[in-house]
């Protein structure tokens, strides 16, 4: 087994691996750093749902991710937007912009198999798992080190390029010296599935609230997908509400706009924090996914904007076709990916901070907006194109469903 690649990723996680996938289609030698034992799901792959828009189920169809899931993914066919407190509402089809979806709901861990599925069959890749990624060493020779500690000790691999897709605490991140920017919104989400009375229609439900979103996502399995926005200081106490109480909470934020809910699965909780990677790359390195930019989940944008980091990357390596860790490379991706990542970046902050916002004088202007939002086409046109992740240069593999 060789220690030379061209790539080496560290982290094998929902971004890590997509770009692995997409690197082995330019015939790339590719090393990827992996925590968890092989036989073994990363942690991330849990019961989340995971909202895929438009332009994620094209490059993953591409990829070969989608066609290997077990269950059936739930469409997103209608989005509806209030907030409690305030008037108006936004109400959008997929079929007025010609589209039967605007995205997929996926369990995370049916993704997370599917993923290793595909993982499987590429021709190129090595996998160190389980091992940890130590540090970085000296450039040389056009090579990158990079130190991992496996089972049998501790190894040096040497890349062309070096990718920390390695989450929100990054090590490749703090390895590289790159600081980062932190916003705590001072919110704890909780996700579960949930079952109504009626089953899901393929519309989203999001309700806005002083501490955070509640929304329900329409899955594959005639359950929905469940995520709620509570203040901090109120977790614990909302953790430890039997299921009853806890329906009857849900129940009282979302209203009956979905039918009576009647069930809950297990309850994860998640601090809400903002974190920014001040800078995208360093020496024959580069940041990726959480390791880049962990967001506020409204919209439901970190997954999706993460993998079209990985995939504009991939694309330029191949259109390039060169060494893939040169500077020149490095800051075509930097400015290729500017734009959607500010633009996401300020949508999904500003949201989270407007419709968080509990002041009085807020809440008539924020009804105005849902007022307007509801009857302007050319604004509806935008949030959608940014819903379903066509905004601005986005990958080719991400416009088409080719195979």
């Amino acid at each position: 087994m060789s220690d030379l690649h061209d790539v080496v990723i560290v982290g094998g996680g929902l971004v890590g691996a997509s770009l692995a996938i997409a690197l082995d289609r330019l015939g790339l030698d590719v090393g990827l750093v992996e925590a968890t034992p092989a036989g073994e799901l990363p942690a991330v792959f849990d019961q989340r749902n995971l909202s895929f828009a438009a332009a994620t189920v094209n490059a993953l169809t591409a990829l070969g991710v989608m066609q290997r899931l077990e269950g059936a993914p739930g469409p997103i066919r209608r989005i509806h937007v209030s907030r409690a407190g305030d008037f108006g509402r936004v109400v959008m089809d997929a079929g007025d912009y010609g589209r039967d979806a605007f995205g997929q709901v996926v369990v995370a861990r049916d993704f997370g198999r599917a993923l290793e599925a595909r993982l499987g069959e590429l021709a190129h890749l090595t996998r160190y798992r389980p091992a940890k990624f130590v540090g970085l060493g000296e450039c040389a020779d056009g090579r990158r080190e990079v130190l991992i500690a496996a089972a049998a000790g501790e190894r040096r691999l040497r890349a062309r390029l070096v990718v920390g897709a390695d989450g929100t605490r990054s090590a490749v991140r703090q390895a590289l010296g790159i600081a980062a920017s932190e916003h705590d919104y001072l919110q704890t989400l909780f996700v579960a599935r949930v079952r109504t009375a009626r089953a899901p229609d393929g519309t989203a439900w999001e309700r806005f609230t002083d501490t955070g979103p509640t929304a329900l996502l329409p899955r594959g399995d005639r359950h929905y997908g469940l995520v709620h926005g509570v203040a901090r200081d109120e977790a614990e106490a909302v953790l430890a509400l039997d299921d009853a109480a806890w329906l009857a909470r849900l129940q009282d934020v979302l209203g009956w706009r979905a039918g009576r809910l009647l069930e809950s699965g297990p309850r994860s909780a998640y601090p809400l924090i903002q974190v920014l990677a001040q800078q995208l790359v360093g020496e024959r390195a580069l940041l990726l996914g959480n390791a880049a930019q962990t967001i506020h989940p409204l919209g439901a944008q970190g997954f999706n904007l993460g993998l079209r980091d990985a995939l504009t990357l991939a694309e330029l390596i191949g259109d390039a076709e060169q060494d893939p860790g040169t500077d020149d490379l490095l800051q075509a991706y930097v400015q290729r990916r500017g734009p959607d990542r500010e633009q996401t970046l300020a949508f999904s902050d500003g949201l989270a901070r407007l419709t968080g916002n509990a002041a009085p004088l807020l809440r008539p202007l924020r009804s105005l907006g849902l007022v307007v939002a509801a009857q302007a086409a050319p604004l509806q046109s935008f949030l959608v194109g940014g819903a379903m992740g066509f905004r601005g240069q986005v990958p080719e593999l991400c416009r088409s469903q080719a195979r």
